[in-house]
């Protein structure tokens, strides 16, 4: 059974990184790969209650996720219906690509450890789409925001959600793991950072302005509102999950909420109709579904790797096999681009206890920056990469060999700033 899940996953896998040669969208392929693992699973398994059990509550989770992916769409969405961007690209008035690399890296990094990693992404690929109109250099910038977004998530509690997996069961605290992870996350940035400035040269070309007639018309007011409810909603979402201990999900949801009541007071009275695209209905058809169900089948088809036991069989494999803290860290960092961090963390939480590994020991440390920033190596290795993927419609293979060495080099470069931190 296991080795016709492996069979099934692989393949499912070679499907999405194929999308273009194959000519079959990559959403069709991760819906069937992520149905199919958990048919082999349950024919081959006695007890199909167990399995319908496992299945039922990898879902919650799951679309968890999902929700909170479509709540932070739609809320971006209504901020660039509502113009809201320009106040943003108005203020970003050089054209230089090198100063625009470290411009949006940075600002990306440090936003993600106040947000997330994937709340980030989608609000900044969304904004570089109204700064940039070439799509060679909006693909790179796209990667740089992967990477940047999953740097800045991984020494903030709240930046990622194995960070703060390992922060909430204690393994880590608050301010050790800012103290100790910070650095390293920025060399993580800035080696593929550096690379790019000295790849690029010249100036961005940015897209043309609409004409007058085209615009909606959106007064100042209107346009302020809508930006700044939207950016109080995404902001937030980590303080509401803090105080209610309730998922980020429902955080983004009542966001959702909000920014629909916001925008019904805006036009109260007019039909649906003469909203026109500035409507929360407008701003859900724009969503891409598509990426969606990818998201969804990708998620599935790793529960039933994790139910099945062969996640945490893996992660034993290689406490046994490698032994050295540092490896094992690293593996987990490289596999997290291939399978979720999530499962991965949760294996090793399960492995080590806190009287092994006590309080802001290295291993916990190492593994929260590894799993944080490793998935960065592959586009599907994080949700940050899975939503750039989605809008910007990313090629796995463009990926693979445009930006993966980077994220690896910086992946790399962060670990040994960390061990030499921690000698």
């Amino acid at each position: 059974m296991e080795i016709l899940m492996i069979a099934v996953f692989v393949l499912g896998y070679l499907a999405i990184a194929f999308e273009h040669p194959l000519r079959l969208n990559k959403a069709a392929s991760a819906l069937l790969t992520g149905v199919l693992c958990w048919t082999v699973y349950i024919l081959y398994t006695p007890d199909y209650h167990a399995v319908v059990h496992h299945l039922e509550s990898g879902l919650g989770n799951i679309a968890g996720i999902l929700f909170f992916l479509l709540g932070a769409m739609v809320v971006v969405e209504l901020m660039d219906a509502y113009d809201g961007f320009e106040l943003v690209t108005e203020r970003i008035r050089t054209r230089s690509k090198r100063r625009l690399l470290w411009t949006i890296g940075l600002i990306t990094f440090f936003l993600s450890a106040i947000l997330d990693n994937l709340t980030t992404a989608i609000v900044m690929v969304s904004l570089i789409r109204k700064i940039i109109s070439d799509r060679e250099d909006r693909l790179l910038f796209a990667g740089l925001i992967v990477i940047a977004a999953n740097a800045g998530g991984a020494w903030s509690p709240m930046g990622d959600v194995t960070t703060t997996m390992l922060w909430i069961k204690g393994q880590i605290s608050a301010i050790n793991i800012i103290k100790m992870l910070i650095v390293p996350s920025l060399v993580c940035l800035l080696v593929p950072m550096l690379v790019l400035h000295v790849q690029m040269k010249g100036e961005i070309a940015r897209p043309p302005l609409p004409d007058a007639d085209d615009r909606p018309r959106c007064t100042p007011r209107e346009r302020n509102t809508v930006f700044f409810a939207g950016l109080g909603v995404l902001l937030s979402v980590p303080i509401f999950k803090t105080v209610t201990h309730l998922p980020p999900f429902m955080g983004m949801l009542l966001g959702l909420g909000v920014m629909w009541l916001i925008t019904e007071i805006i036009h109260g009275g007019l039909d649906e109709a003469d909203k026109g695209t500035r409507s929360v209905a407008h701003a859900l058809r724009k969503v891409d579904t598509p990426s969606i169900l990818f998201f969804l089948g990708i998620l599935i088809a790793i529960s039933a790797l994790e139910s099945n036991g062969m996640l945490e069989g893996l992660a034993h494999w290689l406490d046994k096999t490698v032994g050295n803290l540092t490896l094992t860290g690293v593996i987990i960092g490289f596999m997290s681009a291939i399978v979720d961090n999530v499962p991965l963390v949760a294996a090793a939480q399960g492995m080590y206890s806190l009287e092994q590994y006590p309080q802001d020991h290295y291993f916990w440390e190492l593994l929260a920056y590894c799993a944080g920033t490793g998935g960065s190596v592959l586009i599907i290795g994080s949700a940050a990469g899975v939503a750039a993927m989605g809008i910007e419609r990313i090629d796995f293979i463009w990926y693979l060999k445009k930006v993966s060495w980077l994220a690896a080099l910086g992946y790399l470069a962060g670990v040994l700033v960390f061990v030499l931190m921690s000698m």
